[in-house]
């Protein structure tokens, strides 16, 4: 028999040598995609034994592990869940410039958006807060009526038409939040003068020094029956007709069987000079019970 020519066996080493190249790159895309269809035995077992050995190492979760606290659902044990708190400045203070503004063009034009059974004291800083709380699109400004402008970024981090809390955004009872309280009636659309000074905002102080815009002023006078607390929204500088001065305030009188009350928006300086000292916010007067600030801000 002739020998093979010296070319014959090149050309066969380059053979298995392109063949052996060939099977070990697809045993290395076994490894790294785990698609063992077709794959050689060997590569298979190498395969599974290197993801029984990744799992191993890895294992299930640890349960003596830290909570992480991005998840806790009232960190502060306020009462309000965590994720209805505005926790940047920036949607801090988007709120309390379209808070401010709604409320305060109420005294100007009342938006048919504000249920007329509900046109009190409380009933404006409930009203205010949930608009504040929308994304104001073009839709927003058909509805709400004329005079409404662009006054800030929406806030970002709550959307009122878009969350599991709906329109409950008011707690009415003590307590941390816990999730139960949204289906026990510890959450409402409602909320008094009592309930916004109680469950849902913090006292700040009585001193006007302390206030900033969006604060809510609370009076209490214990011989009305009904609603012994009232409410007002301290604005700060006016937005409309601005005069220089930075103590504005913004309230409904109260309605009664004959009177539906008014909008009313006053500067502090004059309450000061109230013909009834029971409406002074000043600290002598024992039925202005301060500042206090939404809850949603701190």
């Amino acid at each position: 028999m002739r020998a093979p020519s010296k070319r014959r066996i090149i050309v066969a080493g380059i053979l298995v040598i392109s063949l052996a190249s060939i099977a070990w790159s697809f045993s290395q895309f076994v490894l790294r995609t785990g698609d063992f269809k077709g794959a050689p035995a060997l590569a298979r077992q190498k395969a599974e034994s290197r993801g029984q050995e990744a799992e191993s190492t890895t294992g299930p979760a640890n349960p003596n592990a830290s909570v992480d606290t991005s998840r806790v659902l009232d960190s502060d044990n306020d009462g309000i869940p965590d994720v209805a708190e505005l926790r940047t400045f920036q949607d801090r203070d988007s709120f309390r410039r379209w808070f401010t503004a709604i409320a305060e063009i109420q005294f100007y034009q009342l938006s048919d958006q504000w249920n007329e059974e509900q046109r009190d004291c409380a009933g404006l800083a409930r009203f205010a807060m949930r608009e504040a709380l929308r994304r104001h699109d073009r839709i927003w400004f058909q509805k709400m009526g004329p005079g409404y402008e662009t006054v800030a970024p929406d806030v970002a981090s709550f959307d009122l038409d878009r969350n599991a809390m709906g329109e409950k955004i008011f707690r009415t009872d003590f307590g941390s939040f816990q999730e139960s309280d949204l289906r026990n009636g510890r959450f409402s659309e409602f909320a008094d003068g009592r309930t916004l000074k109680n469950f849902n905002s913090v006292f700040i102080s009585r001193d006007r020094r302390e206030a900033q815009p969006g604060d809510l002023l609370l009076y209490y006078q214990p011989w009305v029956q009904k609603y012994p607390y009232h409410v007002m929204i301290f604005l700060g500088a006016a937005r409309i007709a601005p005069n220089g001065a930075q103590d504005w305030v913004v309230y409904h009188t109260g309605s009664s069987p004959i009177d539906k009350g008014t909008v009313k928006k006053v500067e502090l300086s004059v309450l000061e000079r109230h013909p009834d000292p029971r409406w002074r916010p000043v600290a002598s007067n024992r039925n202005f019970l301060g500042f206090y600030r939404l809850k949603i801000l701190q």
